[in-house]
């Protein structure tokens, strides 16, 4: 019997298609315009990759963040100049935050560009540049595409984007997508490389230090989770029955069940036990961590950057000394054998879970601190949390998930309205867990449109909104009162059936009682989207954000 073989040569719309299947991608998220139409075709009868259309190009960068985050990779499409600027703040997003994605936009022809015709989504002054020059800060690689060398730059970016855990940018002129290339061969590989000589000098360094240590503990973050390190570090915390914490902007790096978990880590404003174990310890291993003002109290972190071992993403650290060339599975794998031998032997206490939530009156006004407790509990190991950057995040951040459960944020980038797309995509990435999305209503009205996509795509997410009359997290740091933290108001029960999503159940809860009814029937319903407005009062927010607004409203005076 023959077997199958690969055509010789592809079109370059195909090559890039083949590319992104063999990287686990299924779905490409954009919107269409005269420029990407020719290439859409191609995306349409593919076997491989569904087209998902958004409301605009801003929320579709975001579901391919989102997506990405779950998936590993990820893909955009936008048309030339118009499209790819409304793009750019969600591929900033995940520079910032190390997503890896692929923006891929498709403007006037070849021709147009050699004569420099006065086209269309131009600044009518023969610059086709401008836009990709533009892009260049936000993405780790890019090219405009030609047909002489499409197929060797498609790779070239790919394999930067996956090594750098970053964006890329591919620019294809429309007529360059019907171009004939060679069909692809191999694989795409984004593994770091190693220095062998650097990683002998890290062992020698951190053997001496972990001997000397008389206690330790791990820090981890989002970067464990973006380079795929989750099972490595899993294994140096089991090898020493370490004790663990976690900085906000990585929570569920690890299922929250892991023993030696004390919780979300937050400087100075973290709760004790999460504190004791990351400040009081002889040596602290730090395991991709990005210290970020969200994330640490606003830079009230109890740790030294110059002391402790400290894994990056290509380079590991023993009491500040640097060594390049050590990528963090490499030097995952070498520490876990020195802290076995070191502190290897029977398991110690887990650390004890947190107490349940104290019972609210259930007849009295819905505050924060009954939202998140009750939402937290009603999280299961299949729950894919997508939390909001503003109350929801800070009010979820610390609560404690069912182990398996797993958290989405931007606390880096911070740009509100990036859960809903997020949501989208990442529920898209994997339609096994059942996704709940936490999002105020300020945040919300930057991106709810896409709520139309999320029911066309036949999805039956949880979407709590938290309706608290405008931008509570800003009227927290400055301007309680201030009419820009004001918001147009809205009928938010009207909305999912003006968005495309008729059978949806909505239902609203302003006392604890509601809340507990209202979740309980989320529950039950599981095939349809279920959307609750709660309504909190318009200046209560989370303890943690509380006292981080004092930390930031100090900081932007510079008193601190």
């Amino acid at each position: 019997m023959s077997t199958p073989t690969s055509p010789a040569t592809v079109t370059v719309a195909e090559y890039l298609l083949h590319r992104l299947a063999s990287l686990d991608v299924h779905h490409l998220f954009g919107v269409p315009g005269d420029y990407n139409l020719a290439l859409l075709d191609t995306v349409l009868v593919s076997p491989d990759i569904e087209w998902v259309g958004c409301a605009n190009e801003l929320g579709a960068a975001y579901a391919a963040d989102g997506y990405a985050r779950v998936r590993g990779f990820a893909a955009v499409l936008t048309t030339f100049g118009v499209g790819e600027l409304s793009a750019i703040n969600g591929i900033a997003g995940s520079y910032a935050e190390r997503v890896p994605l692929v923006h891929i936009t498709v403007g006037p022809s070849q021709e147009a560009e050699r004569s420099g015709a006065v086209v269309h989504h131009t600044a009518a002054d023969g610059d086709y540049d401008r836009f990709a020059r533009a892009h260049a800060p936000v993405v780790c690689a890019s090219a405009v595409l030609r047909p002489e060398t499409a197929a060797r730059e498609i790779d070239r970016v790919f394999t930067t984007a996956l090594r750098e855990r970053r964006p890329g940018y591919l620019r294809l002129p429309s007529d360059v997508a019907a171009a004939r290339v060679a069909a692809p061969a191999g694989s795409l590989d984004g593994a770091g490389e190693i220095d062998q000589e650097s990683l002998t000098a890290f062992r020698a360094a951190a053997e001496t230090r972990v001997e000397q240590a008389t206690s330790a503990a791990v820090l981890t973050d989002f970067l464990a989770d973006r380079f795929g390190v989750q099972d490595a570090l899993a294994a140096l915390i089991s090898a020493g029955a370490l004790p663990w914490a976690v900085l906000s902007s990585g929570k569920t790096v690890l299922p929250e069940d892991t023993p030696g978990f004390a919780g979300v880590y937050s400087g100075a404003l973290a709760a004790p036990g999460a504190r004791t174990t990351v400040e009081d310890t002889d040596l602290l291993i730090r395991v991709g961590v990005v210290a970020a003002d969200t994330t640490t109290g606003g830079f009230t972190h109890g740790f030294d950057a110059e002391s402790g071992i400290d894994l990056g993403t290509d380079c590991a650290s023993v009491d500040g000394k640097r060594f390049e060339g050590v990528p963090l599975p490499a030097a995952l794998a070498v520490l876990t054998e020195l802290v076995a031998h070191r502190f290897g032997g029977p398991q110690r206490p887990v650390l004890p879970a947190p107490a349940p939530p104290v019972a609210a009156d259930s007849a009295a006004p819905l505050t924060q601190a009954d939202l998140w407790p009750a939402l937290a509990a009603w999280t299961g190991p299949d729950t894919l949390v997508v939390a909001e950057q503003g109350t929801s995040f800070f009010g979820m951040c610390i609560q404690h998930l069912a182990g398996g459960a797993r958290f989405i944020a931007q606390p880096l980038w911070g740009s509100i309205g990036y859960t809903l797309p997020a949501l989208l995509g990442a529920q898209l990435a994997d339609p096994s867990r059942r996704g709940l999305l936490l999002i105020g209503d300020g945040s919300a009205q930057m991106t709810i449109q896409e709520l139309g996509t999320l029911a066309r795509q036949r999805l039956t997410p949880v979407i709590v909104l938290v309706n608290n009359n405008g931008y509570t997290v800003e009227r927290a740091i400055h301007g309680p009162r201030a009419a820009y933290n004001d918001i147009a108001t809205w009928d938010w029960q009207a909305l999912p059936a003006a968005l495309g999503a008729p059978d949806a159940l909505v239902l609203s809860a302003a006392t604890p009682a509601e809340l507990t009814t209202a979740l309980d029937a989320a529950g039950r319903v599981v095939d349809r989207m279920v959307f609750i407005e709660v309504h909190t009062g318009t200046d209560d927010v989370p303890e943690l954000l509380h006292r981080l607004a004092e930390n930031v409203r100090a900081r932007n005076k510079g008193e601190a």
